[in-house]
């Protein structure tokens, strides 16, 4: 049996988070939805599962949802479907559309009950609530009959970092329902779960199909899943779905040349049209950095998707404080000097301490102030 895995595309999320990039990110979950498809049919997939959170929430415009199924239609192999928590089977959802009972291919799964397939039996968990303290999974049956069994669920592993659990799935679920793969959904990163007896990856998260947000760990990606024969290893191969490539990166600006060299690096970057980067700066700022700093600015501003830039812990360098008495006198050189003290914290008194104007804006606005003094641009 060999299959593809994905799962929590979320199609329909608003991507606030990236601002004017956000059109852009939103068709991108769409264009690799069809990359998803398209990887089922180059893999020699038999079918295609969509572990939940398909979209956003139940409140997306309808006419997403027919694109999403259109999408689905075109898949060369048939393709099963369980709502996640944040599109639930609930009265009014996406799920109620009419498109779902017209397509031949697509089937959305509602119920807890087994659903034959070639070779085997497929057990889907649907999500009728958003959150929940009960076990998807409890229902599966203990193995019974033969073929390949495949559980296809949503929700969080134990031991998972999450305050309160969230549709909790056990550890050796897999061994207790004897089930050959259990392909789940929820967490966005690429994951597998060692069985604890013989260590084959029998759970695992598929992840997004396309990456969401900065600091997510191994996502855009859908798996090729192959399993031999009941009770055999299975094996999950991930297949890189996405589109869009979101960088991360810290420098810590000790010594002369080391903006230059981060500046160098993003400039060798490919395709910066489609990549969102955010660059976070420690360490402190010289006035012979002054140039580099300006340049750095411009290539984030206007070679990349979307750019980010953290500051927060990044200071004009001590011995250039006489910037500061270059400033003229007034409200320009007061403001300076709030700027300075609220750019950190822990050496300020009342001014600081403010709730007005956030450490991180402060020192934006304080690294904008100095470069405009020593005769650059902000």
């Amino acid at each position: 049996m060999k299959f593809l895995h994905t799962a929590d595309w979320q199609i329909g999320m608003k991507a606030v988070h990236v601002g004017a990039a956000g059109e852009k990110v939103r068709r991108a979950r769409l264009e690799s939805a069809r990359r998803v498809v398209e990887a089922a049919g180059s893999c020699g997939a038999g079918f295609l599962l969509l572990s939940g959170d398909t979209f956003e929430d139940n409140g997306v415009d309808r006419a997403l949802v027919q694109r999403v199924a259109d999408i689905l239609a075109g898949s060369p192999a048939p393709v099963y479907v369980i709502p996640g928590n944040h599109d639930p089977l609930v009265p009014g959802s996406v799920w109620d559309h009419p498109v779902w009972e017209e397509l031949e291919k697509v089937r959305v799964l509602r119920e807890p009950e087994p659903v034959e397939i070639p070779g085997g039996v497929l057990y889907p968990c649907p999500i009728r609530e958003k959150h929940s303290r009960k076990d998807p999974t409890a229902w599966i049956p203990d193995r019974a009959g033969s073929g390949i069994r495949i559980g296809v669920a949503h929700g969080t592993v134990e031991g998972m970092p999450q305050a309160d659990p969230d549709h909790p799935i056990p550890r050796d679920a897999c061994r207790r329902a004897g089930l050959d793969y259990l392909a789940l959904g929820h967490w966005h990163s690429t994951a597998f779960y060692p069985d604890p007896e013989d260590g084959a990856p029998r759970t695992a998260y598929a992840g997004t199909h396309e990456t969401t947000r900065f600091g997510e760990r191994d996502s855009g990606n859908a798996l090729c899943v192959e399993v031999a024969a009941p009770g055999s290893p299975p094996k999950p191969t991930p297949l890189r779905t996405g589109c869009l490539t979101w960088l991360s990166l810290q420098e810590a600006v000790t010594r002369e040349g080391d903006l230059a060299r981060l500046r160098a690096f993003l400039e060798k970057l490919e395709a910066p049209e489609s990549t969102l980067v955010e660059v976070r700066l420690t360490g402190l700022l010289t006035g012979s950095a002054q140039a580099e700093w300006t340049r750095l600015t411009e290539i984030l501003a206007s070679r990349f998707l979307h750019h980010r830039l953290d500051v927060r812990d990044w200071r004009p360098a001590p011995q250039d404080d006489g910037w500061l008495e270059g400033l003229p006198q007034g409200v320009l050189r007061e403001a300076a000097l709030q700027l300075r003290e609220q750019a950190t914290p822990e050496a300020a008194g009342s001014v600081a301490a403010s709730p007005e104007v956030a450490p991180a804006v402060a020192a934006q606005a304080l690294l904008e102030l100095y470069t405009m003094a020593r005769g650059g641009k902000p």
